[in-house]
């Protein structure tokens, strides 16, 4: 038997934050092969289910979810993979479901910054640094904040690409039970 659409769009969505999360573990990367092949199967196929409005809401959610991350990017708080893979599932998921899933993936992040803060023994480091970067940001705006950043080869990295994938399963799996 065949899935029907409102199955296979949760599905095709899970599958490419799976394969995300799998090679950030592996190589700390997110490919353009996986994000950008992603973007254009989810403009396809919501547009060869929805016709012009599928392909508006991909658009869309690509351009709402990716921007969100975006954000982050531009104070080199989050990678542009990460930023490329938040397009490419919004563009699978389409601007209405992008909320839903962008909520579950910043709980998700949330819990595994919680967990990595823990193991790497970096907790009173971790609250300091926070606390400084948004004191930074409320003064300087979307600046780059000196030594807090990506670029910083002591500060420590979480892959990201954990948390979308499991925001984007969590999410999947809550529209089978709900729809």
């Amino acid at each position: 038997m065949l899935m029907n659409a409102p199955q296979f769009i949760p599905i095709l969505a899970a599958i490419v934050a799976v394969c995300a999360a799998v090679t950030d573990l592996d190589a700390h990367r997110i490919p353009n092969r996986l994000t950008y092949t992603a973007m254009l199967i989810g403009l396809t196929v919501q547009t060869v289910l929805h016709g012009r409005g599928g392909l508006g809401t991909s658009v869309l959610g690509g351009l709402f979810f990716g921007g969100v991350f975006f954000l982050f990017y531009l104070v080199r708080a989050m990678g542009a993979g990460d930023v490329k893979l938040a397009a490419a599932i919004g563009c699978i998921v389409g601007l209405k479901a992008v909320v839903p899933v962008l909520f579950a993936t910043a709980l998700a992040g949330g819990a595994l910054a919680v967990v990595y803060m823990a193991l790497s023994g970096r907790v009173v480091e971790t609250l300091r640094n926070t606390l400084a970067v948004v004191a930074f940001h409320g003064q300087h705006g979307l600046h780059t904040h000196p030594t807090i950043n990506l670029e910083n080869p002591t500060s420590a990295r979480m892959p990201y690409g954990l948390a979308f994938a499991a925001g984007t399963v969590y999410w999947a799996l809550s529209t089978r039970f709900w729809s």
